[in-house]
């Protein structure tokens, strides 16, 4: 039955396939085929959730080896890549679960999206992500296991501005998509110095050599290894991201931010728990991180006055409980707490659109005497710790600050070095200008002479013809001198208006329009959610 644990994020990876290709085609357009869409999603999930079940079901009874290979994917001189797959263990009790509940989440999905405008594409995102999350937690292979948590992020990201119409939706997508990042560079820290200390990227060989490492070298792995899961887990002081992801559609949140991705960092600290307990302060500081934002969660949660980022906060409490009971070496309580929170607040989650009819007679408790008397208490949840304003004033406003900084650097000092022809494309323009005025100017005061009386007219012709010599009247001369300085000044006089004013400068000008209106429209491809998703893809699979 190992042969399974491939096929489990490999149907849902094709339902999307299927979804995208169908709906860029048009043949999944608009909600004629709302129903197909459905279709695909569901089944490709439904048989997952059947083959993890099975899976599961075999692990029980003893009957699987505990790994399974598909084969090779990468080989580069000492590094080779196996495409891996744990079939043993809390991996495979996860994989089932969270089947399951995205099942349930992409039949809530169905009503609940239809008829919107961005129906096909929430099922093409939702069953990337399904097979981003099982695989994530099926791979036996760090680089896998990295893979699916990087496509995990991108859904997450390409979800939270599902209306990416909305400013704030945009804003905040791109906010929770550059924290979590951040704490991305942990995880590939740590799969280099795994791999640069053991020579091997399998969790399991990992786990079994960790006794090889020093103290130093597991604290190293462990720590990088914690910054990342901090990141996705919601964990301080990456916490407020987990907020603002509530602009998301209500699917969607449930299944990343309230089952199943949120609790990728618990999985992670028990996945590497051979390494963790090599590295007693880097479990230390898991327990200490938890334990703050347990407090964090819970305080910040009692002011909040949305049912969602209520519970967000909630979630961010449980997962600071469930960090802290990895730091306190209590591996099979934070197995128990991540299975039981997931289906509950999952739940929650699902149910929240309907919680006004749900309390309907049941009140809100309030909070005890001894909190509600706490006036810095109260002012401190509202601002939520003023941990968005601390990260905007050490970290945002600097890299704005140098952005700002070099862009003046490249206008005025590169460019000009360089010799980029913006600034003579405005000095040329005005010189073309100049002179189509001075020749409009010329006409008409020679068409406005034509009218005037035969007696007036020859003076004032002749007082035209001194006035329009008299800027050529410094070249004239007699003898052989004269003449050819004559005949320079009309040479280079010729050069500079048919050349420079007329050639150059009204033609670089047209040029010049069209090559932006170009650059325009590239930049607006760019900005298209299609292709930037696609981009970001590309550029993932490139560096790995």
């Amino acid at each position: 039955m190992d042969i399974l644990a491939a096929f489990i994020p490999l149907l849902p990876a094709i339902a999307a396939a299927v979804i995208g290709i169908g709906h860029l085609s048009g043949m999944l357009n608009g909600e004629p085929a709302e129903t197909t869409t459905a279709a695909i999603a569901s089944w490709a999930i439904g048989l997952s959730c059947l083959l993890a079940l099975i899976l599961l079901g075999g692990d029980l009874i003893g009957q699987n080896a505990g790994s399974f290979s598909a084969g090779q994917w990468l080989s580069s001189g000492m590094l080779t890549i196996q495409v891996n797959f744990i079939t043993t263990g809390i991996s495979v009790v996860l994989a089932a679960l969270f089947a399951i509940l995205l099942f349930i989440i992409i039949r809530f999905s169905i009503n609940y999206l239809h008829r919107e405008a961005g129906f096909h594409r929430f099922f093409f995102l939702l069953s990337l992500y399904a097979s981003a999350m099982l695989l994530l937690v099926l791979s036996d292979n760090a680089v896998g296991t990295f893979i699916g948590w990087e496509i995990a992020g991108l859904c997450s990201y390409l979800l939270i501005a599902y209306a990416y119409d909305r400013p704030v939706a945009a804003y905040n997508a791109t906010r929770v998509f550059v924290t979590v990042r951040a704490g991305d560079i942990g995880f590939i820290l740590g799969i280099a110095l795994s791999y640069a200390w053991t020579k091997t990227l399998d969790w399991t060989q990992l786990n079994a050599l960790s006794t090889q490492l020093s103290t130093g070298q597991a604290s190293a792995i462990a720590l990088c290894f914690a910054i990342a899961a901090f990141a996705k887990s919601a964990q301080l002081p990456f916490a407020p991201w987990l907020a603002r992801a509530a602009e998301g559609p209500t699917p969607s949140s449930a299944g990343f931010y309230g089952a199943i991705m949120v609790h990728s960092g618990v999985y992670l600290m028990i996945l590497i728990q051979p390494i963790l307990e090599r590295a007693p302060l880097v479990m230390a500081l898991v327990a200490v991180v938890g334990l703050l934002t347990a407090v964090y969660g819970f305080a910040v949660g009692l002011t909040q006055t949305d049912v969602k980022s209520s519970l967000f906060f909630a979630t961010t409490g449980q997962l600071g409980l469930m960090f802290l009971e990895c730091g306190l070496g209590f591996w099979q309580l934070a197995s128990w707490h991540l299975c039981a929170h997931a289906i509950v607040r999952g739940y929650q989650v699902l149910a929240a659109p309907s919680l006004m009819h749900q309390i309907l007679g049941n009140p809100i408790q309030p909070v005890s005497r001894e909190i509600s008397g706490l006036r810095w208490v109260y002012a401190t949840s509202l601002h939520r710790f003023w941990i968005d304003q601390i990260t905007d004033w050490a970290l945002v406003k600097p890299v704005l600050k140098l952005a700002h900084d070099l862009a003046y650097f490249d206008d005025h000092i590169v460019d000009r070095a360089m010799g980029i022809p913006l600034p003579s494309l405005r000095s040329i323009s005005t010189l073309a200008q100049l002179e189509k005025r001075k020749t409009a100017m010329r006409q008409s005061l020679y068409s406005s002479l034509g009218v005037l009386g035969s007696v007036a007219q020859p003076q004032k012709r002749k007082t035209v013809t001194q006035q329009d010599s008299h800027d050529e009247i410094f070249a004239r001369g007699s003898g052989f001198a004269g003449n050819l300085t004559e005949r320079i000044t009309a040479g280079l006089y010729w050069f500079e208006d048919r050349l420079v004013i007329r050639g150059i400068g009204e033609d670089m000008i047209k040029y010049g329009q069209r090559l932006g209106l170009a650059a325009n429209k590239i930049e607006q491809l760019l900005l298209n959610p299609g292709y930037l998703a696609l981009f970001v893809l590309i550029i993932l699979l490139v560096a790995l």
